[in-house]
């Protein structure tokens, strides 16, 4: 509750309040209003019951405003991230970059760009940081011919599939089998807490961040399903580790999705399901349908009678993912207040019962926006 008085002799407005809140001081606010309508100044100060209605009035646009604006700040900052959307296919344009520029081609990798050191190995490919042009990128090795068909489905997927929540293609040679891409410095989402312990990232640990980071993840997985190369499954996610390392942490604490070497296509319309890999998996991260269903009656694993699968398993994990992402910052367990019914609709045993990733992203949305207006001030003045 707020009270507006005014003091006799030098008709100074004083704001008293019950609880501790930041709110603009309302008297600049006042001779603004003030000027802007031409009211006589002596006038309304004199009178008390104007005074408290123009004070309140500014408080409050005060107020809005601080809401617009922090509410306006996830979508400045996804503007950021898309700094090559504005590029005409097989083309791109890293941050600071003028102009879009052609895919490179094999002879421009081998003669323009320079690698400087390992900083990533899997069994499909070694990734090294590199530099074009002053530019830092990332070069893509396949580490082993037995993984060939995995490296050339990743790059047709980067290929597909450019938009803000994909890494940018670079380019790629076919010959030596290397992948170009926009280097992020600070790496892999398995990063994340490190990035955030820096002390010159730490203002950027708070409750806003991380649940935008989340809406980020669930973002993507949106686009995933519903992409121009149709519904993608995210397979190569049998564990929080493994799927945390399919994606980056941009710059300006944004996500994209990195490593698409596993994103086979799903069609339940037409009978196209997937199973991701050939080999039991267990725990309870993965989602119920992909846990070898005869495992209780002592039958032994077989990748044949394995019943196969749609993209509602990436829907089973997004509560633990965000759980990670939240991380322990002030503000973090009403997050996971507001998102518990519909964490509790990804967590259904029936995939069909369990929201999509949209219904989940507007969940998210609002409770981002909710917070962020509970956050300026709204409940404790009205």
């Amino acid at each position: 509750m707020l009270v507006c008085c005014t003091h006799a002799s030098g008709g100074q407005i004083v704001v008293v309040k019950k609880r501790p809140l930041t709110l603009t001081p309302c008297e600049p606010v006042l001779r603004q209003i003030q000027s802007t309508m031409g009211w006589n100044s002596s006038s309304t100060v004199s009178t008390g019951f104007p005074v408290v209605v123009v004070c309140l009035a500014a408080l409050l646009l005060s107020n809005a405003l601080i809401y617009l604006y922090l509410d306006s700040v996830y979508q400045t900052d996804e503007q950021l991230v898309s700094s090559h959307v504005g590029c005409v296919p097989r083309h791109f344009k890293m941050a600071t970059m003028k102009n879009c520029t052609p895919w490179l081609q094999c002879s421009q990798i081998n003669a323009e760009v320079r690698k400087l050191k390992l900083i990533g190995q899997g069994a499909v490919k070694k990734v090294y940081l590199a530099e074009w042009q002053a530019q830092k990128v990332a070069v893509s090795k396949l580490s082993s011919v037995d993984y060939l068909e995995d490296f050339l489905h990743g790059l047709s997927m980067l290929q597909a599939l450019q938009s803000p929540q994909v890494v940018q293609l670079v380019g790629f040679c076919l010959e030596d089998h290397s992948v170009v891409t926009e280097h992020h410095p600070h790496g892999s989402l398995l990063n994340l807490d490190v990035v955030f312990a820096q002390e010159q990232h730490q203002q950027h640990n708070t409750w806003q961040t991380r649940l935008r980071l989340s809406m980020d993840y669930v973002s993507i997985l949106h686009y995933l399903h519903n992409s121009p190369a149709g519904r993608r499954v995210m397979c190569d996610s049998n564990s929080l580790e493994k799927t945390l390392s399919q994606f980056l942490l941009t710059s300006d604490f944004h996500l994209v999705v990195n490593d698409l070497d596993a994103l086979p296509q799903v069609d339940p319309s037409r009978g196209l399901l997937v199973k991701c890999g050939h080999r039991e998996l267990t725990g309870d991260f993965v989602a119920p349908e992909q846990l070898w269903p005869f495992r209780d009656k002592g039958k032994p694993f077989s990748d044949d009678l394995m019943p196969e699968y749609d993209e509602k398993t990436d829907i089973w994990k997004i509560p633990d993912i965000t759980w990670f992402l939240m991380g322990r910052v002030p503000g973090g367990d009403l997050v996971h207040f507001h998102l518990f019914q519909i964490h509790e609709e990804c967590k259904k045993d029936d995939p069909k019962l369990r929201p999509s990733a949209l219904d989940v992203l507007k969940v998210y949305k609002s409770v981002y926006s909710s917070m962020v207006r509970d956050s300026a001030g709204f409940r404790d003045i009205l």
